[in-house]
Formats: C-alpha cells, sequence, structure tokens
C-alpha cells in the first residue's frame, strides 16, 4: 500500500519508495506494479499523472483525481510554477552553494533532438569523511546537498552531478560504480539516494498554495545518522519521529 501524503478532491500525492516505476513502460513490461496501478487500486477508481520520477528516485509523486485536474499542472510544471526540492548524497565535497547550468541532450530513443536547457540549483548541507578506501584514495567524502532543480528535464538531476563529478551514490547509470559498490558492501545501502521532498505551487481550482512534502526514506535517513548530520535532517525538517 502506498503512503498517502496529500488529497483533496482534485489530486492526491504518495510519498513513491526507491525502486517503483510510475507506470508500465516498454523497457519494463516484465514488472508486475506501478504507482500509477496501485493507487488506482488502493483508491478503488483511476488516477492520472501529473509529472513522473525516475524508478530510483524516492519521494513525492503527485496524481489528478479525472483528466481535467492533470491538464493545469502539467502546464505549471512546463511554465516552471512548481517549485521542487530534492535531497541527494554525493561523492566528494560540493561547493557550498552553486548553480548548474548544462543543456541536457534526450536519450537514446530521442538522440535526434536538440540538447535542451536544464537549470540545476544546489546548496551542502553536510559533508562527511568516511575511512573507508575507495579506488586510489585512502578515505572517501560525501556531501548531503539540498537540489532545487529549475527545469525538469529527464534524468536532469543525475544527468548534472554526473556532469561535476559529483555523482550521486547508487545511482547505477550515471553514477560511480566504486562508490555505489563500497555503499553496497559496507554500509549496506544498494539503491540510490536521491528523494524528492517536496512540491510547492498555486492549486489551479482553489487558488491557495500548496506544498507537498515527503519524509526521507529509512535507508536514507539511517546512513544521515550515522554521517553524523542529524541536526541538519532536523533543521531541515527531514528527520522522522521513529528514529529522534
Amino acid at each position: 500500500m502506498l503512503e498517502i501524503i496529500y488529497e483533496d478532491e482534485r489530486y492526491v500525492a504518495v510519498n513513491k519508495p526507491n525502486g517503483l516505476l510510475v507506470h508500465r513502460t516498454r523497457i519494463a513490461e516484465e514488472k508486475k506494479e506501478f504507482a500509477l496501478q496501485m493507487l488506482r487500486d488502493q483508491l478503488g477508481y483511476p488516477v492520472y499523472t501529473a509529472h513522473r520520477l525516475d524508478r530510483g528516485t524516492s519521494g513525492v509523486l503527485l496524481f489528478g483525481k479525472d483528466p481535467e485536474a492533470v491538464s493545469p499542472i502539467v502546464k505549471a510544471f512546463e511554465e516552471k510554477q512548481v517549485d521542487k526540492v530534492y535531497y541527494a548524497i554525493v561523492r566528494g565535497y560540493t561547493p557550498e552553494k552553486d548553480t548548474i547550468d548544462s543543456p541536457i541532450r534526450p536519450d537514446k530513443d530521442h538522440r535526434h533532438k536538440a540538447p535542451q536547457e536544464a537549470v540545476t540549483h544546489y546548496e551542502r548541507l553536510a559533508t562527511v569523511e568516511l575511512p573507508i578506501p575507495v579506488g586510489r584514495y585512502s578515505t572517501a567524502r560525501y556531501s548531503l546537498v539540498k537540489v532545487m532543480p529549475e527545469t525538469g528535464r529527464m534524468h536532469q538531476i543525475r544527468k548534472h552531478f554526473a556532469h561535476i563529478r559529483h555523482y550521486i551514490v547508487g545511482d547505477k547509470r550515471h553514477g560511480d560504480w566504486r562508490h555505489n559498490q563500497m555503499f553496497r558492501e559496507q554500509l549496506e545501502s544498494p539503491i540510490m539516494l536521491l528523494h524528492a521532498a517536496a512540491l510547492s505551487f498555486t492549486h489551479p481550482f482553489q487558488e491557495n498554495s500548496i506544498e507537498i512534502k515527503a519524509p526521507l526514506p529509512a535507508h536514507f535517513e539511517r546512513l544521515c545518522f550515522q554521517f553524523g548530520w542529524e541536526e541538519v535532517l532536523q533543521q531541515e525538517s527531514l528527520a522522522q519521529e521513529t528514529l529522534r
């Protein structure tokens, strides 16, 4: 059963777990469960996707309860009227604050298309240095970053952090396999550490401001506590009551 974190007469949002596809795709037809199908069965009526998250990304996933509800939200995303906040653990010590402005070329099925504008803002919240050798280094450094994408291209955050060589831990496609392997074997963390924590927008039908938040998944929070980032989680209102 999916965790419902927001609901009104036109919209419903869930905290999507890592590893769950939003809907059936050509490359994953063998999968039996999808967020769209699960939420439909859970609520007992059809729902409609307002946006997407990668399979490996957890967090806020918004649906419309009818087709008419989806159109204005999709338009708001396209016109950059939806504020998005993500958290990620990345390789190395990032700058304290920066903007990644680097066009993104569509994936292989659409390589004939021109690169698209892509802008990602971020700030570093915390760092850790682990006494674990990775590659040619005797220790391993990581940053907890707060990410505010201005645009919404496919795999944008993952590609942008790969572009600046601060790969998201656990990203099998765009990340660093050596650090992924270390987290998997030494820290029991086999999944991608990217979480969509909040969506903010003006409700198209009520015209009031809506902010939807999704707490960090337990494995992400466990690592943050293990790295001594508890105070940061509390400042960002990310810590769950069960682990305080």
